[in-house]
């Protein structure tokens, strides 16, 4: 329908997560009609980020160079490791600016039906990095879907195998801020019920 590269540029944009073809036909026509100096400014971007960002070689996350801004912070608590599924799971911690510790991503969730053992995740990693670390608590923030449900407990187990001395915790769960009672499920009402505290 369109000239060959146009459709290529469309195909490229339909491959990206939540981008469906007519989205991705409005992108590929907005980045048509940008100054050159545009287009090209998020071509090279994209080229960047993928010969410059890596993996950090203590915790998993993004970073520029061997290790990450937040590993090299001499200001975080070393002792206290977060444990997230991605790196993106890192900001929206961040945000809150409630965590001072460390991360450590594990790249994934347990997900046996969809081939993810424990090997394909950083977990052993983790593991080692307690056991050589001093590390006094490790807060479980994996999602809280069956696949995360499912990979906090077995990072728990193996800790609590491996380093009995450290404090292993999870993020409460429950109802959010602002909803309504009338409009919660009966799970996400059990884990408010279970997760309560003293006011």
């Amino acid at each position: 329908m369109f000239a060959p590269p146009i459709n290529r540029l469309i195909t490229e944009f339909a491959r990206l997560p939540g981008i469906g073809q007519r989205t991705a036909q409005r992108l590929a026509f907005h980045v048509l009609r940008l100054p050159p100096e545009e287009a090209l400014g998020l071509a090279d971007a994209i080229r960047e980020v993928k010969e410059t960002v890596g993996l950090c070689e203590v915790c998993f996350n993004l970073a520029v160079g061997p290790t990450c801004r937040i590993c090299e912070d001499e200001r975080r608590d070393a002792e206290v490791i977060c444990v997230v599924e991605e790196p993106s799971d890192v900001i929206p911690i961040e945000r809150t600016n409630e965590y001072h510790g460390r991360y450590h991503v594990l790249g994934g969730a347990l997900s046996p039906i969809d081939g993810v053992d424990p090997e394909d995740l950083r977990i052993a990693e983790l593991v080692s990095r307690v056991e050589s670390n001093g590390t006094r608590e490790v807060v479980v923030a994996t999602n809280a879907t069956t696949t995360g449900e499912a990979t906090a407990l077995y990072i728990a187990d193996a800790l609590r195998e491996r380093a009995p001395d450290v404090s292993v915790t999870r993020l409460a769960s429950g109802l959010p801020v602002g909803a309504d009672l009338e409009y919660a499920d009966e799970i996400t009402l059990g884990k408010a019920f279970q997760g309560r505290r003293a006011l």
